[in-house]
C-alpha cells in the first residue's frame, strides 16, 4: 500500500509545479553541487522574494538605491536557518548570541552570463561564503558559481575569485540597507573557503529536516492516514 501511495506522489510531483523552497530538492550532490532557485537578477530594479505559504514571486520592495545586486540572488530550497546554523555562526565567531534568521540559506550565484530573468532554477558549485550578522541574526552568503559557466564554473574555492568580484558583492550587502531608517547593524564577520560553506549547507539542510520533515515523507503519510479514516 505503502508504495502504491509513494508512486502517487511522484506522479503529483511531475504533473504539478513544485513549492521552491518546499518541493525542491536541495540537490543529489550536495554540499559539493546544489540546487538554487533564483529570485533576483542584477538588472532588476525591484526587490523580489518568495511567498513562503504560495510559492510564488512576491514584490517585497522596489529597491530604494541606485546599487544593485552584483549577481543572480536567491536561496537554496529545503534549508532553514535556525539553532544548528546559529551555534556554528556563535562557534566560529566566539559569541554566544547569535540566533539563526528562520529564512532559507540566501545564495549569490556568479555567472559571466547575463541573465535575464528570475524565478529560475540554477545547479550551483558553493565555493565559500560570507559570514554576515544581521541584527544578531546568522545570515550566511553562500557564494557559489554557476554550473559550467565559461569564465567562473571551474573556481573551486573563494580565494580563486577576482578580489573586486569579492568586494562588490560584499559591498552590497554592507550598504544596501544604509538609508532605510533601520536599527538594525549588519556585519560581515568573515569571509571563508568552501569546506565552511559545504558545513553551512549542510547545517541548513538538517535544521529545515528538523522544522518540517521530509516533505514527500509527509504527504506519503498523510494520504495514507487519510485513507484509514475514509476506510
Amino acid at each position: 500500500m505503502k508504495k502504491d501511495v509513494q508512486n502517487i506522489v511522484k506522479a503529483m510531483n511531475q504533473r504539478f509545479v513544485a513549492h521552491p523552497w518546499h518541493g525542491i530538492t536541495i540537490g543529489e550532490d550536495t554540499p559539493k553541487k546544489i540546487n538554487a532557485f533564483i529570485e533576483i537578477i542584477p538588472s532588476d530594479a525591484i526587490k523580489y522574494e518568495v511567498d513562503k505559504d504560495s510559492g510564488f514571486i512576491m514584490v517585497d520592495r522596489p529597491q530604494k538605491f541606485s546599487n544593485h545586486m552584483p549577481c543572480m540572488y536567491g536561496f537554496v530550497p529545503q534549508t532553514y536557518c535556525d539553532t544548528k546554523v546559529a551555534e556554528y555562526a556563535n562557534e566560529k565567531t566566539g559569541r554566544t548570541n547569535i540566533v539563526g534568521d528562520q529564512d532559507p540559506l540566501d545564495i549569490c550565484v556568479l555567472s559571466e552570463r547575463e541573465v535575464n530573468r528570475g524565478n529560475i532554477l540554477a545547479e550551483a558549485i558553493p565555493v565559500g561564503g560570507f559570514r554576515m550578522i544581521d541584527g544578531g541574526e546568522a545570515d550566511d552568503k553562500i557564494i557559489a558559481v554557476l554550473k559550467g559557466d565559461q569564465a567562473y564554473g571551474n573556481i573551486q574555492d573563494i580565494a580563486e575569485l577576482p578580489e573586486m568580484v569579492l568586494n562588490r558583492v560584499k559591498h552590497f550587502f554592507l550598504t544596501y540597507k544604509d538609508l532605510e531608517g533601520t536599527a538594525k547593524e549588519v556585519e560581515i564577520t568573515h569571509v571563508y573557503g568552501k569546506e565552511e560553506a559545504y558545513e553551512v549547507i549542510k547545517r541548513s539542510n538538517e535544521d529545515y529536516i528538523n522544522k518540517y520533515g521530509n516533505a514527500d515523507e509527509n504527504l506519503v503519510n498523510a494520504l495514507l492516514e487519510a485513507m484509514k479514516v475514509d476506510a
